[in-house]
Order: structure tokens, then C-alpha cells, then sequence
């Protein structure tokens, strides 16, 4: 909550209505014409703005009471853009009502979102003087001073406790302080606490106005987008026109690259209000995107013709192009939000996020500090300078272009694999897609996911996310902050690097699914295991109606309809990117990159490059995708078996009776005749089952129910035969990798075992026994270096034989000639064993190995 800056879940970044229009719901006020008053704010709250503007008007030539006629109508005449008029009202109602508080509030936000910066001061001037007479006593002018105090830098509980508490206490039906403390949560990044208030909101009043569905749809724009959606679309149909809310579908658009939807809604706004700057803003990023160059720079001068001081407008433009990927033109139009204001907070802290994305981390940690500095209760702000006292305890190692910053024992632990992967991913992808990187490339692995979600998000709560690529900046959950189950950090690691190298290439002009999909394929070409495969949901989707058309893919990213959805989009731009280059090649591919790099959108360049139309290349593709999946188990049908978990394999062949086909009930079948120890119907079931689906590599699979059953049967050629498979299919698989190096060990191939022991590091490296195979198997081949370092790692884990451990490390130290440290070692290991009669032997060896060495020179002494 506000009372204590604890990091929260991250947030889209705010609409900043203060700077756009008149953000105050300001009626309410004594002595209205409750039933008149209340016509003309529903006329104002569904969009009928000329009509509550006709009725307002009507009521003050009557003679209206209250100030609070006047404060409608100046809402109604700001929601149609109609400054000069607002203004007229403002100082008609102020000579009428001089001693009114939020009249004068009113006039400082409609003459500053104007352009009339001498009014506007004069109006503060007002504002403070009133203030100094005296206190806020409605619910409106608290509501309305305490919002005009976060607009000019207050203190955010201060407010909180002063203003919009004390209102939601008292008068728990006065909606709109229930919305300003949304409001200022959500400026905070603090939506948790958004969501929470605005559930506490009088029912039936928030029902029917859209200012609060679209602060719903802002709590939940990044965990649940369905529901964030569904509050917009509530918020429309009680008002067609309210822009914040038409404003929040347009930008949705734009991140899923639907320009032409977008615009269309933009135009919806600007048939209420033309000149409203944060819809040009919009159209200013959009012709960015679209590189137009003289649209981007005419909607950009219409955004800033209402109030050129407007910070907000350079703010929004750059936020949307950094979401694109684009940090390098995003923090350029932060530093002109800045010029024009440079205390603006939300521009200084996108800057500071642009500037540690591509790199530049000695003014981007410098900016965190100051929004921090500046508002300590920004989350964001809170979470990165802490994150930045994480990340000097970190190890830093620095190789051919490479800075990779780990946590000290990990360092240890597989630092040098993670550099040798990103070295060995430089040489393959850069040569294949002709790239030369220019800068160097920072890689960042965290132990705690946390902190990958802080370095990456700005918040923790990045669950499911594993690597994160910006070009020059990569960000990886390591295995520690995985859990029980980790995936292959190499796996992650080349993925993110391949992201690195295709950004280059097209200058950080390509869509998501492209760039996914060549990093997924890039993945399976380097290590099948690490690919994704048909799995039997995959093909369902593929052959039904979640297949999307090659031309729309970016939409499968982001508008997913669940957490399956999203992985499968990753599924199937890989298999999108193998359909263009394996049907045009992949010289079409890579020069399709660089038309995205020279400005053509992806579907222009996938056009140009392949010579086909766009809808034959959808139909090229539909029937690629389709055929592969129909490919798979092409004679298996997919009916689960309706019995009991107790079943045995007797009712499960009863069951296959009427299913003869069905992969799970052959599965079930397979399950149960191991369980039972029915090994010669077993293996003739399961080589059937490998037979029907050989891709499957999912629980259960054959290749681990054979391994199962020819370790019981003693049959270790056969059962190390069946594991291979397993885990050539699925790089995960530790469990295969594990008893791949008992097997080896046993036979005495302590190739293989050392090459599945590196198969388990890729996976989890910090846990000892794979770093123990991997020396002990290194021993045998006489690869003394790797044999070291694995030793080396062993001991970083405390494990109760180290005295042991040490004398296998001197050793192999004495062998390669380093008797210093080989002394060394053996001592260490005498500590923790004196009775060892090996480690004596050894020290004697050294010792008078010493003596029979002539001692080196000594330096001579200066006269």
C-alpha cells in the first residue's frame, strides 16, 4: 500500500489525465438541484456532451445556486475540446462564486492544458491564497485539492491521509474519492491496491460510470487481459466517446500491431474532441512505426498545439515506441519530454528504464535514484535502486564482446559455460545471418526471479517469463529461480542471444513472432532436445481454429486467449519460420530482415522476398502447418480413458476394445503392464506405442517406460538406447541424463558419461552430482583442466567427502605441474582428514619434489 513503498506487481504506464483535461468529478457540492443536476451529470457521463452542455447552460441563465452547474458545463466544454469557451465559464462562475475552492483549481488545470501558462499561474495564485483563508470542506474541493497537490509534486500519503481518505471514510458514497485514490495508486504502479479500492466503491454508482471500469481495465491490463478488455468494453457501452477509455483500446491495438484498428478508434476520439494531444500523440508513434516520417512529425505538432510545455506528449510518443522495442527513439523523445519539463517524473523513469535496456547503465541507475530521490513512493523507482545494490555483489566476467554478471557462486558454478555458450551462439548466429555486433552485450542471470522481473519489468511478477532480450541487454531467470523443474539455462541463454543478432540486423524492426520464431527454430537447429515439439494439444490447435494466419501471428502474441495460447504462438511462429525457409530458403529470410531493418513492414518484406501475395502465403502456410500435424501419430485417435486411477491393465484393454486407436489408452495400457511387471507384454506394447507417436516426449513416454522396464530386466545396451532417445527429445530431462552417466560409468564409456553429465549442467548446475560425473568422467579422459573445474565446483557445495574431493583436485594439479596448489589442496584435505594415508603419500611426493627444485633467484638489493 501508499503508507509503506513496498515493491508491487508492475503496471501499464499511466494515462496522465491532468495533463489532458480536466481530471475533476466535481459535483456534489450544497444547495444543487439534485433531480436537474443529476439529468445533466448522466447527459455528461454517457457521452452526451453537447446535450449536458445545452442543459447546464439552460439552468445558469435560469439563475443557477450552485457553482456546481458551472464546473459540469466547463467538463462538458473540455470534453469537446472547447478551451476558449471553458475558460469564458471559469470566469463567469469565479466572479459568481469568488470564495469557491475548486473553481480556481478548475481554472489552473483548463488554462494550463490550454496554453495560457499566465492565466494558469495567476489561477494558483488563487488556488493558494483560498488555502491560506481557509480549509477544504466538501467532498469536492478535498477530492479536488488533493489532486491538484499530486500535480505539483505533494507528498503522496500525505495526500492520501489528508484529502482522499478522510472523504472515502466520511462519505463512502461520494464515488470519485474512491477514483482518486485508484487513480493515484495506479500512478504509484501500484495496481494490487488499485483493484482493492475500486472494489470498495459504492456499487451502483461505479456501475454506471465508465471512469471506473476504465480504472478497472488499468488494474488488470498486464495480469488479465480478457478482464481488462471486458471493463473497457463495459465502460463504452455506458459511454461511447469517453476517451480515456477508446484511448486504452487504441493502445492495445498498437502493441498488437493492428494500426488500421487503431486509427479507427483515434478518430472516434477526435470526433468528440479534434484536437485532444494524446490521440495525436498516438498517431505520432503509429507513423513512427510506420516510418512516416512527415505524419509522425504532423500529428506530433497537433498534439503540442493545444499547450506546446506539454511534457505528456514526447512522454506517450516514447513509451509506445519503446514497448516496440524501439529504446533508442523512445529515450529520445524522453529527453524532449524533459527539455520541456525536467521534473517530469513518468518521462525521467521510462528514461531511465530505455537507458539500462540498451545499456547505459551509468545514467539510467543515476535517473533511479532521482525518481526515487523525488517520490519514494514509486515502486518502480523503489525496486530498481534496490535491484542496483543487488547487482554489485554480483561477479562480473568480461570475454570476446561479452559482460555476464552472475551472483558470486554461481559464477563458480557455470560461469565459464555460460560464456563459452554465449561465445559458441556469437560465432554460429552471427555467421549465419551476417551480423557484426557493435556493441558490447550484457548478460545478467538472477537467482531470484524477483530480481530478473525488477531488471527487466521495472516490478516482480513475471512468473512464467524465462529470458528476456532488449539488443545490447539480456536478462535470464537462472536456474535457481526456476524451482523444482528447471529448464535449460543454455537453452534460454542461445534464444535470447539469437533475439540479440536478429534485433541487430533489423535495427529493432520486426514483430514478436518473428523474432520468436527464428529464435525457437535456431533452438531446435543447435539442440533438438531444446525445440518444441507437436506436442498432441499443439496438433489439436493446429488443426482447428487456433491456427493463425501467417500475415496476423503478432496478434497470437498479444491477444492470447490463456497461458497455453501464448505457448503455442511460440510453437508456432518456429514453425512459420521453418515454412519460409525451408519453401523460399534462407537468403529470403535473412534479406527479409533487412527490408524490416530499412523500414518495410513484415508483411511487405515476407511479400517482396518470397514473391507470393500475402494470402497465398497464408494458404501456403495453413496447409504446412496442417499437413506436419497431421503427419503426427497420423493412425493414433485421441479418446481418454473414463476409468479409475486403480484400473489395471486388464479394464484397460477392455476399454481399448471399443478405442482400439487412442494413443492415451495404449499409454494407460503401457503404464499399467510396467506397474505390474508384465515385461514381455509390456515391450511389445510400448515398441507399438513408440511406433504410433516417436515425437512424444511428454510424461509417460515410451522411451522412458522401456528404460523402466529394461533396467528391471536387466538389459542396460537396451535401456541406455531407449534414454538417448528420451533425451534427445527433451533437453530437460535430468532424470535420463542421471542414469545415462551410471551407465556409462558402468561400462567404462566415460565419453558418454561425460557428455551426459554436461547435458545435466545445461540444465541444473547447482547441485553437486553433475559436476561430480563430470570430474570424475574428465579424470578418466585425461581432460585435467575440466576435470579441475568440476572438482573445484564439487567443493562449493560443502559436501561432507571434501577431504577426499580435495585430494582427487591436488592430484590433478600436481599432475599438470601447479605442485604450489596441489600443496595446498592436500593440506586442506589433511585438515579435514588427518588419518588420510593417500593425502600423506601425496605430500611427501610434493615435498620432496620442493627440495630436489632449485629455488628461484632472489632479486638482488639496491645498493
Amino acid at each position: 500500500m501508499l503508507g509503506s513503498p513496498h515493491p508491487r506487481r508492475r503496471s501499464v504506464g499511466p494515462f496522465v489525465r491532468f495533463a489532458f483535461g480536466v481530471a475533476f468529478s466535481l459535483i456534489g457540492s450544497p444547495h444543487v438541484r439534485g433531480a436537474d443536476l443529476g439529468e445533466a451529470e448522466k447527459l455528461f457521463r454517457t457521452g452526451k456532451y453537447a446535450e449536458c452542455e445545452k442543459l447546464t447552460a439552460g439552468e445558469i441563465a435560469k439563475g443557477a445556486d450552485a457553482a456546481s452547474w458551472w464546473v459540469l458545463k466547463v467538463r462538458a466544454e473540455t470534453a469537446r475540446g472547447e478551451y476558449t469557451a471553458a475558460g469564458k465559464t471559469i470566469e463567469d462562475a469565479r466572479t459568481r462564486f469568488p470564495d469557491d475552492l475548486v473553481l480556481p483549481l478548475l481554472a489552473h488545470e483548463v488554462y494550463r492544458t490550454s496554453g495560457r501558462e499566465k492565466e494558469a499561474a495567476a489561477a494558483l495564485a488563487a488556488v493558494q491564497r483560498q488555502i491560506d483563508n481557509r480549509a477544504a470542506s466538501t467532498p469536492a474541493e478535498r477530492v479536488a485539492l488533493g489532486r491538484h497537490l499530486l500535480s505539483t509534486g505533494a507528498d503522496a500519503k500525505e495526500v492520501l491521509d489528508r484529502y482522499f481518505n478522510p472523504v472515502v471514510k466520511n462519505t463512502p458514497a461520494y464515488l470519485d474519492a474512491h477514483l482518486a485514490v485508484a487513480e493515484l495508486a495506479l500512478t504509484k504502479h501500484d495496481r494490487a491496491f488499485a483493484a482493492e479500492t475500486l472494489q470498495k466503491a459504492p456499487k451502483e454508482a461505479a456501475g454506471q460510470d465508465p471512469r471506473y471500469h476504465h480504472l478497472l481495465a488499468r488494474a488488470f491490463a498486464e495480469d488479465d487481459r480478457a478482464r481488462a478488455m471486458k471493463a473497457i468494453a463495459e465502460a463504452l457501452a455506458i459511454n461511447p466517446r469517453h476517451a480515456d477509455s477508446l484511448l486504452f483500446r487504441a493502445d492495445h491495438l498498437i502493441d498488437a500491431e493492428d494500426f488500421a484498428g487503431a486509427e479507427d478508434v483515434l478518430k472516434t476520439v477526435l470526433a468528440t474532441d479534434p484536437g485532444e494531444p494524446r490521440t495525436w500523440a498516438y498517431r505520432a508513434a503509429i507513423a513512427h512505426l510506420r516510418e512516416d516520417g512527415a505524419g509522425e512529425k504532423a500529428a506530433r505538432e497537433k498534439a503540442l498545439a493545444r499547450w506546446p510545455g506539454n511534457p505528456h506528449v514526447e512522454h506517450l510518443i516514447g513509451r509506445k515506441l519503446s514497448q516496440d522495442y524501439r529504446f533508442k527513439e523512445g529515450a529520445a523523445y524522453q529527453r524532449k519530454a524533459l527539455d520541456k519539463d525536467k521534473q517530469y517524473l513518468p518521462a525521467k523513469a521510462q528514461l531511465c528504464l530505455d537507458l539500462l535496456r540498451l545499456g547505459d547503465e551509468t545514467e539510467g541507475w543515476k535517473l533511479a535514484a532521482e525518481v526515487f530521490a523525488a517520490d519514494g513512493y514509486n515502486v518502480v523507482a523503489h525496486n530498481l535502486v534496490a535491484l542496483r545494490d543487488q547487482l554489485s555483489k554480483f561477479r562480473t566476467i568480461t570475454a570476446d564482446g561479452f559482460v555476464v554478471r552472475m551472483e558470486e557462486k554461481e559464477a563458480d558454478l557455470y560461469g565459464r559455460q555460460a560464456l563459452a555458450v554465449l561465445q559458441r551462439a556469437k560465432k554460429v548466429l552471427c555467421e549465419k545471418y551476417g551480423v557484426r555486433l557493435d556493441k558490447t552485450i550484457t548478460v545478467e542471470i538472477f537467482p531470484r526471479g524477483q530480481d530478473f522481473a525488477v531488471r527487466t519489468f521495472g516490478m516482480p511478477g513475471s512468473e512464467g517469463v524465462l529470458g528476456v532480450c532488449f539488443g545490447p541487454v539480456i536478462t535470464v531467470n537462472g536456474p535457481a529461480a526456476q524451482g523444482q523443474s528447471p529448464s535449460s539455462w543454455e537453452a534460454i541463454v542461445w534464444h535470447e542471444f539469437c533475439h540479440t543478432v536478429t534485433l541487430h540486423k533489423t535495427r529493432n524492426k520486426m514483430p514478436r513472432w518473428l523474432s520468436e520464431g527464428i529464435s525457437v527454430y535456431e533452438e531446435s537447429l543447435e539442440n533438438p532436445g531444446w525445440g518444441r515439439w507437436m506436442t498432441p494439444r499443439y496438433r489439436e490447435m493446429t488443426l482447428g481454429d487456433d491456427l493463425i494466419p501467417l500475415s496476423r501471428l503478432s496478434s497470437a502474441f498479444l491477444s492470447p486467449k490463456s497461458a497455453l495460447h501464448v505457448q503455442f504462438a511460440y510453437f508456432e511462429s518456429a514453425l512459420a519460420v521453418e515454412f519460409l525457409v525451408s519453401r523460399y530458403g534462407l537468403d529470403a529470410l535473412k534479406t527479409a530482415l533487412d527490408d524490416l531493418g530499412a523500414g518495410l513492414s513484415v508483411n511487405e518484406a515476407l511479400e517482396r522476398r518470397t514473391g507470393r501475395p500475402l494470402a497465398k502465403l497464408d494458404s501456403e502456410f495453413t496447409d504446412f502447418a496442417r499437413a506436419r500435424a497431421k503427419s503426427v501419430a497420423p493412425d493414433a485417435t485421441w479418446e481418454e480413458p473414463d476409468l479409475k486411477d486403480e484400473a489395471d491393465s486388464a479394464a484397460v484393454r477392455v476399454w481399448l476394445q471399443k478405442h482400439p486407436q487412442s494413443f492415451w489408452g495404449r499409454q494407460r495400457l503401457c503404464r499399467g503392464l510396467v506397474r505390474e511387471q508384465k515385461w514381455a507384454e509390456a515391450e511389445k506394447e510400448l515398441n507399438g506405442l513408440r511406433g504410433v507417436y516417436p515425437e512424444y516426449a511428454g510424461p509417460n513416454n515410451a522411451y522412458e517406460l522401456l528404460a523402466v522396464l529394461y533396467r528391471q530386466t536387466a538389459r542396460p545396451k537396451e535401456e541406455g538406447a531407449a534414454l538417448e532417445e528420451w533425451a534427445k527429445r527433451d533437453g530437460d530431462a535430468t532424470a535420463a541424463h542421471q542414469r545415462l552417466i551410471e551407465l556409462g560409468a558402468a561400462a567404462g564409456d566415460w565419453t558418454a558419461a561425460a557428455r551426459n553429465a554436461r547435458r545435466w549442467l545445461a540444465v541444473n548446475p547447482l547441485a553437486p552430482a553433475p559436476h561430480r560425473a563430470l570430474a570424475q568422467a574428465a579424470e578418466h579422459l585425461n581432460e585435467r583442466n575440466e576435470a579441475t573445474t568440476a572438482y573445484r565446483a564439487v567443493l562449493r557445495f560443502g559436501v561432507p567427502d571434501a577431504a577426499s574431493v580435495r585430494y582427487r583436485l591436488a592430484v590433478l594439479l600436481e599432475q599438470s605441474g601447479e605442485r604450489g596448489a596441489a600443496r595446498r589442496e592436500v593440506l586442506k584435505a589433511l585438515e579435514e582428514a588427518p588419518r588420510f594415508r593417500e593425502a600423506h603419500e601425496l605430500l611427501l611426493k610434493l615435498v620432496a619434489a620442493a627440495e630436489k627444485s632449485p629455488a628461484p633467484p632472489r632479486p638482488e638489493k639496491n645498493p
